[in-house]
């Protein structure tokens, strides 16, 4: 096999960790092994923390068939863990990191990422991240058109840009120079969530480059459940929270807004028993609320023609906000290092 793209071939180290994947794994290992690239200047390692659903299985088979694919253990189960055990088992020029539940529609996605650094002579290379997959049920939809509008999602992230440029890593550097490891160290194992974006703020501190180049798209699979959504997003609103207790200049009041609406709910039902005044107060707030998400779940159900998404948007809508705000709450109140530390002295 051979590149499409004139660029020098550089070794690429693909960096999967998993927990719990059975259902998607074969998918994303099935589109990397036919990459319209050599197969011997890339390799796939999956980093798997413990899986009880079978996974470890599915993945020894593919490396039994696949050379450039080796099955590697988490015992820690945290991916900040298992992307430090993949980068310390690469050879690759290049690491990059692709979860375990999402798609590659292009077989041609190594040979752009390596003509991204080439022709960038960046450090790092960012890419989109769409969210909506093969076979999405309604809820599915819902959660990929909620989290690509601003009620949804950080409003300065750019991993739903469509232009190539040299933008900050902190939202999108996926794929990295191994020099980058040399420079900054590996990624942060006290988070359990965030540590992308810990990683990224420390490599754009550091002077280096990010390119973002929309032709290495990934398409991530959403959580098939509100459930699962929530838990997702409490993870997230713990790690916003521990990266602004780790980087003081990293304070952003957006994301301080869910835990104050969160805090707000809570707090202001019993006071306003005791006052008239904080009663329409607390109801005002609440049904501006929930007109701001009704008016985004209308443009956004009226946009793409499908009247079905708007009970499922609301829901959406109301559970990213209210599970953002209750893991930045938790977070505040148990630091997350903490946390980790008596979860595994528990586990030991």
């Amino acid at each position: 096999m051979t590149t499409d793209i004139k660029c020098k071939v550089l070794f690429i180290s693909i960096v999967i960790p998993v927990r719990n994947e059975a259902r998607s794994i074969r998918t994303i290992l099935s589109q990397l092994v036919a990459q319209r690239y050599d197969p011997g200047s890339f390799e796939v390692l999956v980093i798997d923390g413990e899986s009880t659903d079978g996974t470890a299985a599915l993945v020894a088979e593919f490396a039994d068939r696949h050379d450039n694919v080796r099955l590697l253990h988490n015992p820690r189960r945290l991916s900040s863990a298992a992307r430090n055990i993949g980068i310390r088992h690469a050879g690759g020029d290049v690491v990059v990191v692709v979860d375990g539940h999402c798609e590659l529609e292009d077989d041609r996605f190594l040979s752009k990422l390596a003509s991204a650094f080439e022709r960038s002579g960046a450090e790092s290379v960012g890419r989109p991240q769409p969210l909506d997959v093969s076979e999405a049920g309604p809820l599915q939809r819902a959660i990929a058109a909620a989290r690509a509008s601003w009620l949804g999602h950080h409003p300065d992230s750019f991993i739903y840009s469509s232009q190539a440029r040299f933008v900050p890593a902190k939202s999108v550097a996926v794929a990295y120079r191994r020099s980058v490891f040399e420079t900054i160290g590996y990624f942060d194992e006290s988070f359990d969530a965030c540590e992308d974006c810990d990683f990224n703020h420390r490599l754009d501190r550091a002077g280096l480059r990010c390119y973002f180049e929309p032709q290495v798209a990934v398409r991530y699979r959403p959580r098939d459940s509100l459930r699962g959504l929530f838990r997702q997003l409490v993870r997230y609103g713990r790690g916003r929270i521990r990266l602004m207790r780790k980087h003081s200049e990293h304070v952003e009041v957006g994301a301080l807004l869910p835990a104050a609406f969160v805090f707000g709910l809570i707090a202001g039902l019993p006071l306003a028993f005791f006052s008239s005044s904080l009663a329409v107060l607390y109801a005002g707030t609440l049904l501006f609320y929930l007109f701001v998400i009704l008016s985004g779940s209308a443009m956004i159900a009226l946009r793409q023609r499908n009247a079905v998404l708007l009970p499922w948007l609301l829901l959406v809508f109301l559970t990213v906000h209210l599970a953002s705000g209750t893991g930045a709450l938790m977070e505040l109140a148990v630091p997350g290092r903490k946390r980790i530390a008596s979860r595994e002295a528990a586990a030991g």
